[in-house]
């Protein structure tokens, strides 16, 4: 396909949600052979290269062709190195470091254990991999606040686009099979007595450390909390609004040292500890239990989801009310239930669906709606859920009539990344740009070596 027309933007796959492996650091026997690019005082290594080609395969990306894909990380650098001498761009490297052990947290919910996670991104401490996280979030960020300054004045006219529609309709791709989907996601309550069960056992702990145990050690054993039980149950410096209020609140209203009674949020139960308090920041440790649901109280939450779900058949209720009315996720229950993909539309391809809503919505026609089915959320929490099928889409070529919104979006994308072009010769010969000699025999689209004539 033609450069000017890719989907994603030469940039935009160093712009994802963390995810990619991200060995960032000077390997033994690297040494300066390891740099592959310097942009002004912005340093690329090989290591860098190899990680983000990894990840883009993971994500259907074509990286055969290693010269374009580098020239791509050069260009992106340049923006990170520009964006952090642009006075207009705000510095949030605070808030970014404060983020580092939410997203390390969210990360290791994904493994059955510290170990195991350290071992797959090839990290040894925690610690270094907490910078990782950081230094890739800070260049994310200053990367997509510079493409965003560039670009944010491009737009397209009706024109435009099927003029962009009829020079490129023969190199545009076939969309898949999709399907839109909108769901009633419901929690279920657990009964009085099991609830009571676990705050028993939270009590006990409590006892048991205010007889002599350290809350640290009692972190370690009890608590289900994947981000902080190996570091003892502890985070610092929390910000105010960081955590859930029901957890905030008891912890800034106990006294350095104390522990609160069991406290419930979203995530379950928790006991906490204030470590350190100064000003709006503070330290904290906590001992966390999930609410688990048991089998009678899911059996229950289906129950009750199958009878909105009859409401619904009957005429009684649209699956928009319902949704607003009963489900517990805020974010499609606001939205009439509408899941969107990553790219904020309602479109969703089928293969990429979650293995439990694919097989849910096997064999069903449009405008069916599943039966009750136990599903998971946010680090496994049990949940029931009900989906409609809105729309089910086959696989086609792109087409102005029916597809014009995409066409559109692909035509304003091909404007941004010719304003960045543009930008990019503009800056170059006032950039100090090194290449390493490894990759003498690229032939790049923008001369990042300045051996053309000045003119």
């Amino acid at each position: 396909m033609n450069k000017n027309i890719k989907f994603a933007l030469v940039f935009t796959f160093l712009f994802a949600i963390f995810g990619i492996k991200m060995n960032a650091q000077v390997k033994k026997g690297d040494l300066i052979d390891g740099i592959a690019v310097v942009v002004g005082d912005e340093i690329i290594l090989e290591s860098d290269i190899e990680d983000q080609a990894n990840f883009s395969k993971q994500d259907g990306a074509d990286v055969s062709n290693k010269c374009e894909f580098v020239e791509g990380i050069i260009s992106n650098k340049l923006l990170i190195y520009e964006a952090k001498r642009d006075t207009l761009i705000e510095n949030r490297s605070a808030m970014i470091k404060e983020n580092a052990n939410d997203k390390y947290a969210q990360i290791l919910g994904q493994f059955p254990d510290e170990k195991t996670m350290l071992s797959t991104y090839k990290f040894r401490t925690s610690y270094e991999m907490k910078n990782a996280i950081e230094k890739i979030d800070t260049d994310n960020y200053y990367g997509q606040a510079k493409y965003g300054r560039i670009t944010d004045k491009a737009d397209v006219t009706p024109n435009e686009v099927t003029d962009f529609f009829t020079a490129f309709q023969y190199q545009l791709p076939e969309v898949k099979d999709e399907v839109s989907l909108s769901q009633i996601i419901m929690y279920p309550k657990l009964t009085e007595a099991h609830k009571n069960e676990i705050i028993g056992r939270l009590n006990k702990i409590k006892a048991d450390i205010l007889a002599g145990e350290t809350f640290e050690s009692q972190a370690r054993i009890y608590s289900e909390d994947p981000g902080s039980a190996s570091n003892g149950g502890l985070y610092t410096k929390i910000s105010k609004g960081k955590m859930v209020k029901p957890f905030e609140a008891a912890a800034l209203n106990l006294q350095e040292g104390d522990i609160s009674d069991p406290v419930e949020s979203d995530f379950g139960y928790h006991l906490i500890q204030l470590v350190k308090k100064s000003g709006k920041i503070y330290d904290a440790r906590h001992i966390l239990l999930k609410a688990e649901p048991n089998a009678d109280e899911i059996a229950s939450a289906k129950k009750e989801l199958d009878s909105v779900r009859t409401l619904i058949l009957e005429g009684k209720l649209t699956f928009k009310e319902a949704a607003f009315r009963f489900s517990d996720d805020k974010k499609s229950k606001f939205n009439a239930g509408i899941l969107t993909g990553q790219d904020g539309g309602d479109k969703l391809e089928k293969l990429n669906l979650p293995p439990t809503t694919a097989y849910q919505i096997a064999g069903l026609n449009k405008g069916d709606i599943t039966e009750p089915f136990q599903d998971a959320i946010m680090q496994d929490k049990k949940v029931v859920t009900l989906i409609k099928i809105d729309d089910i889409i086959a696989s086609h070529k792109l087409d102005i009539t029916t597809d014009y919104e995409r066409i559109k979006q692909m035509a304003l994308n091909k404007k941004k990344n010719e304003l960045v072009e543009k930008w990019v010769k503009e800056k170059l010969p006032n950039t100090f740009i090194s290449i390493n000699n490894r990759y003498k025999d690229c032939v790049f689209k923008t001369d990042w070596r300045k051996t053309a004539d000045p003119k």
